[in-house]
């Protein structure tokens, strides 16, 4: 018994130790997000509970209409079953500017917030759009130093707006999840994203490689922040949660009280109110008539950019900050790291949302999640 307890006393010094090590290489090293990563683990759906939210008010709610074939379609049951292991919380089907299907699970419903992850990347690049119309932003073509001065001098100054939205800018920002050390990490936990994110270097020439970055919308956000003077969340409720008639208020998280937005990740709503902007991309970027988007912008967002990718092939399955199926039908969707999509089919008039927990192993020949391929498949027969 002495011995098990002198080896269960070592056990809990070392332990001690470790702690102590951990916190003062935390400290010392300026990544005291460290904490959160230990405390919080890995990122969930419900991490809008863990931040600061700015909240995005409603306007005059423009109510769904609801199909006279409301939930008559029936789920084919291999993609059912696939859902259901994927922890789906929310599938919802617009059609012909009506609810044709919903269903959610896991005591999610029609009005609970959920986090959206990289979707949100497809709504600032939206919001790029609304700036470019309203002269808040010039050209697509302007240096990312005219409104970032970290980004006026040497091979950084290079860098334009553009290569920005097609996920090109060369900068050395690393997409690592699994390493609570990465700059991936610091982003989603830290309380600077300024600093993180203007704080990259170089690594390749801007325009001529495609590798998917969260810095890059992250930047984006910055510049859309200082071109209109408001905060992303407020012009974000200015530009399109309320011409678009959302429902509920949304949040979006920052990295601080009174901070900035994170806008590559943390837009927090529900399926009918994400199924909003869906239906924004099957209208060309018009909402009930009233143009929020031009044309020639909302075409760009939804062209493959065609940069070649770390493969060396043209990269056909990316525009601006949305997501593409290579092939001759038209489809597109945004994209959430844990299975979060709106997807568009315009020959259909159709809006797929799918929220929940978990995704399934890529298609590669989409560049697409398995469930992605079946959701489309379905939809295609609706």
């Amino acid at each position: 018994m002495k011995k098990i307890n002198r080896y269960l006393s070592y056990f809990a010094y070392s332990i001690v130790i470790l702690l102590i090590a951990f916190a003062g290489y935390a400290f010392i090293s300026g990544k005291t997000y460290l904490f959160k990563v230990v405390w919080y683990n890995f990122p969930g759906i419900d991490d809008y509970k863990h931040f600061n939210n700015n909240t995005l008010t409603t306007g005059t709610h423009q109510p769904w209409a609801v199909s006279t074939d409301y939930n008559k379609p029936t789920l084919p049951a291999d993609t059912r079953r696939l859902l259901t292991d994927l922890q789906t919380t929310a599938l919802l089907v617009i059609k012909n500017d009506s609810v044709l299907f919903e269903e959610y699970w896991d005591g999610y419903s029609d009005s609970s917030w959920s986090g959206s992850f990289s979707v949100a990347k497809s709504i600032t690049g939206l919001l790029v759009g609304c700036a470019l119309k309203d002269s808040s932003i010039k050209s697509l073509q302007d240096p990312v130093g005219k409104y970032l001065p970290e980004f006026k001098e040497g091979e950084k100054s290079k860098v334009k707006i553009i290569d920005l939205l097609t996920m090109s800018s060369g900068t050395d920002f690393q997409e690592t999840y699994s390493n609570p050390l990465s700059i991936t990490t610091e982003l989603y936990y830290g309380d600077d994203v300024y600093k993180t994110a203007t704080g990259v270097g170089m690594e390749a020439e801007p325009g001529k490689l495609f590798e998917y970055r969260s810095g890059d919308t992250q930047l984006l956000g910055l510049i859309v922040e200082k071109a209109t003077g408001k905060s992303l969340s407020a012009y974000c409720a200015e530009k399109l949660w309320h011409p678009l008639g959302a429902e509920h208020p949304a949040l979006w998280s920052t990295d601080h009280t009174g901070g900035h937005i994170k806008s590559y990740c943390c837009f927090n709503s529900n399926a009918r109110d994400f199924a909003r902007f869906g239906q924004l991309m099957v209208d060309s970027g018009r909402w009930k008539g009233q143009e929020i988007i031009s044309p020639e912008y909302y075409t760009q967002s939804i062209t493959p950019n065609m940069i070649p990718d770390r493969h060396g092939k043209p990269c056909d399955y990316y525009g601006y900050q949305w997501w593409i199926i290579p092939g001759n039908e038209k489809i597109f969707y945004a994209r959430g790291i844990l299975g979060q999509y709106i997807i568009v089919i315009p020959s259909k008039k159709l809006v797929l949302v799918r929220l929940g927990k978990k995704r399934a192993d890529p298609v590669p020949a989409l560049h697409a999640p398995g469930e992605v391929a079946e959701l489309i498949n379905w939809g295609m027969q609706l």
